[in-house]
């Protein structure tokens, strides 16, 4: 193919999907300039997608929109494949089907083919490999994971990997655009089904729900336990640097050869546990508990304001921009 346009010249992004992470994807995109064309089968899409948009857009203020930023340069189109011709990427957030992907992404990546030669079509899939998605397609090489962490608009995050039909210059150029527009990127090596990030997430969640199903810990105990615990640390320097420091002077190998043998304690129980109702009810239960009663939006206003005082802390400490 022609040499690929530099990604500062990606003006427009078709967000295809408009869920939770679909018009996270569309708030943030917004708020760095571009112009999003939008598709999702849902009668009320258009209307659900401006209310998130609205609702993201004060922490986005805060954190600074990049000039020429315009909630209104946002455009709902009543097929996917009329809201990818007239872009310059594309991010699908559709539900979490395989077969729905699938078929999807092969509409999409035929679509993004008549777009331009040079047009990416990136996946907000949570676990799929995109080797397992991309069968169906008959245009597999533009076909990338670019994988979000919820909220897309406030979390930095973003894990890229092709699958085997991917073409090098696809993954390479998603990596390019994400950088471009303010994201923190991993380019992924190998595909691993649920990536890095919800790999460690979900290690943590199925060890949350074995302790409240034994009876051991409630929610709230859970996640005050992360919050005003290793949390704290984790936003600084993650949990491997953090354990080379609790080595001390010998840093991660004393901390190895000390504490080694404890891997072997009977602690984790990483298989998932039965959700039965019992679990269920007591999880909605704790999860009530923790929220005090405050309305979804308040949780989220909270939380956004959090993160944002979190990562300008964590900059300033580091001396790093925000």
């Amino acid at each position: 193919m022609p040499e690929p346009r530099p990604v500062t010249e990606i003006r427009t992004v078709a967000c295809i999907g408009a869920g939770v992470i679909g018009a996270g994807w569309a708030a943030y995109f917004l708020a760095r300039g571009l112009r999003v064309r939008a598709w999702d089968p849902a009668p009320d899409a258009g209307e659900k997608l401006r209310r998130v948009v609205d609702a993201a857009w004060p922490a986005l203020t805060e954190l600074g929109l990049a000039e020429g930023a315009d909630r209104d340069a946002l455009s709902v189109h009543p097929t996917a494949a009329e809201a990818v011709a007239g872009a310059d990427f594309v991010q699908e957030s559709a539900p979490e089907d395989l077969e729905l992907k699938r078929a999807l992404l092969s509409e999409l990546a035929d679509a993004a083919v008549a777009a331009g030669p040079d047009v990416v079509v990136a996946s907000s899939t949570s676990g799929f490999p995109m080797t397992d998605m991309a069968t169906t397609a008959a245009e597999p090489g533009r076909l990338v994971v670019g994988h979000p962490f919820n909220p897309p608009y406030l979390i930095p995050l973003v894990e890229v990997v092709g699958g085997e039909k991917t073409e090098a210059w696809a993954a390479s150029r998603a990596a390019d655009f994400y950088r471009h527009i303010g994201k923190s990127v991993i380019e992924m090596e190998r595909e691993l089904p649920g990536f890095i990030a919800n790999r460690l997430q979900e290690a943590i969640w199925r060890e949350a729900l074995h302790m409240v199903a034994a009876g051991e810990a409630t929610p709230e105990e859970i996640d005050r336990s992360i919050t005003d615990g290793p949390g704290l640390r984790w936003p600084v320097h993650g949990p491997c640097l953090t354990f080379h420091l609790a080595g001390g002077q010998g840093g991660m190998a004393h901390m190895l050869d000390h504490f080694g043998p404890s891997l072997k304690a009977p602690w984790t129980r990483l298989e998932a546990p039965e959700l039965t109702p019992q679990l269920r009810d007591d999880m909605v239960a704790g999860a009530e508990v923790s929220a005090g009663g405050r309305p979804m939006a308040e949780l989220v206003a909270e939380r956004d304001r959090a993160v944002i005082a979190v990562r300008r802390a964590v900059a300033a400490a580091r001396g790093t921009a925000r």
